[in-house]
């Protein structure tokens, strides 16, 4: 039998219209809810990595909605390529406090700092002895600045200033750590979801925003009850990503990319651009948030995912077969693997990509609306396609935390209501 979903989104939502949505959520009171963290150790390609997961759950159990497909409600939020859970943390919040959703966010491997309680990284990115951060993939790991170089690249200046990336040198422990991620990325979601919203008992809707995205398009496929796709900010698949952004990245696997002050200044020029402030406020602004920034994760390995790096992936998936030394067959089926995490499954029995609701703030110039509309004729073209629809918010920039006085905490609140709304009234059915 066939349902037809009676819930449609709005196309646009103006400015006005955030503002009450705003007022309705923030109105309603904030129920008891609690906070827990589950931190947690896999083995995959013959090495351990430690995962971190933080869940926000309503202290009274029976506050937690059931969908229309009559499972309870569960969401599983993905950070961008900058931070980790924190960056999520205000929606994460939101949702069991207003609506009774739980809440799972799991922290991309590496980026958990798990030696301080308050889960802040010290000190800066780059270090005046030529050390870096470099990721924490498992409580006792520790990369050392011998076992890589430092690589500044110009090409990509005008947009987002030189770019400070890591060699991890051939042999090494960081080499091979670049090489194996993924494969721990991936059991990572489908360990974590299974740990949180067991099958069965909850529908999972799933969101990863920006560069996780693509993270939690391919976990849709992959963890069998993940219902629906959510979205704020997010890039799709990452082969899509060359076709809607016309921007073509090819670094190689083992280049470990920092996120810089430089970062911060481009983010802080989006929401800046259209006000009368001067270039020596801006920077004194730029450095002010950097202070604050500095202790999230700021690296990232994952740009051969999101931007569909498929000479990449394939060294990557190389690199790890050779470490391990798999035969001429495993090693083809490895680089396949690889290859597949860019893309949706397909085939006989594979489960299809679940629809996806599309959400953009009016001044998101990094995952835009536009580059968005590009995606959808490529939806389409999926068999079977998804239902995926767009949303033009008339607030909000790119980040999740982003604020003004009309709108104190951002568009947590709107966004939660229009996530909410289109689980409980059948839109991912």
């Amino acid at each position: 039998m066939t349902v037809k979903s009676p819930w449609e989104p709005p196309a646009v939502v103006s400015f006005d219209e955030v503002l009450k949505v705003n007022d309705e959520v923030t109105a309603k009171a904030d129920a008891p809810i609690d906070i827990s963290e589950d931190i947690f150790r896999i083995h995959e390609l013959a090495m351990d990595w430690d995962i971190g997961v933080v869940r926000y759950a309503p202290r009274d159990k029976s506050r937690i909605p059931t969908g229309p497909d009559g499972k309870k409600v569960g969401i599983f939020l993905l950070h961008g390529g900058v931070s980790d859970f924190k960056s999520v943390q205000r929606i994460a919040k939101l949702l069991p406090e207003k609506f009774g959703i739980p809440v799972a966010t799991m922290t991309f491997p590496g980026r958990f700092y798990f030696l301080d309680p308050n889960r802040d990284w010290p000190g800066d990115v780059e270090n005046t002895d030529g050390s870096a951060r470099t990721p924490l993939w498992t409580k006792e790991t520790k990369i050392t600045k011998d076992q890589y170089t430092t690589v500044h690249d110009t090409s990509k200046r005008e947009d987002y200033g030189t770019l400070v990336s890591l060699s991890a040198k051939e042999g090494t422990e960081f080499y091979h750590r670049m090489a194996a991620w993924p494969v721990a990325f991936e059991q990572a979601v489908i360990e974590s979801a299974r740990r949180q919203f067991p099958a069965g008992e909850y529908s999972i809707y799933i969101h990863g925003h920006s560069t996780g995205g693509p993270f939690a398009m391919m976990a849709s496929q992959r963890v069998p009850n993940i219902a629906g796709l959510l979205g704020w900010g997010s890039s799709p698949f990452g082969w899509m990503y060359p076709i809607v952004s016309g921007d073509d990245w090819s670094f190689p696997f083992n280049q470990l990319r920092l996120r810089t002050w430089r970062d911060s200044a481009r983010y802080m020029y989006e929401g800046m651009k259209n006000q009368d402030i001067g270039l020596p406020m801006l920077i004194e602004l730029t450095f002010e948030r950097w202070e604050s920034a500095k202790k999230r994760p700021n690296f990232k390995a994952e740009d051969f995912i999101h931007k569909n790096s498929t000479q990449a992936l394939e060294a990557a998936a190389r690199a790890a077969a050779n470490r391990l030394k798999l035969s001429h067959q495993d090693t083809a089926a490895l680089v396949q693997r690889y290859l597949g995490f860019t893309r949706e499954l397909s085939g006989p029995g594979v489960k299809p990509v679940p629809n996806f609701l599309s959400i953009h703030g009016i001044n998101d110039d990094t995952v835009t609306l536009k580059r968005c509309e590009r995606s959808l004729p490529l939806f389409a073209n999926l068999n079977p396609a998804p239902k995926v629809r767009a949303i033009s918010l008339g607030a909000g920039v790119h980040s999740w935390g982003w604020s003004d006085d009309q709108l104190p905490q951002g568009i947590v609140p709107p966004v939660a209501k229009l996530w909410h709304d289109a689980i409980i009234n059948g839109f991912f059915l």
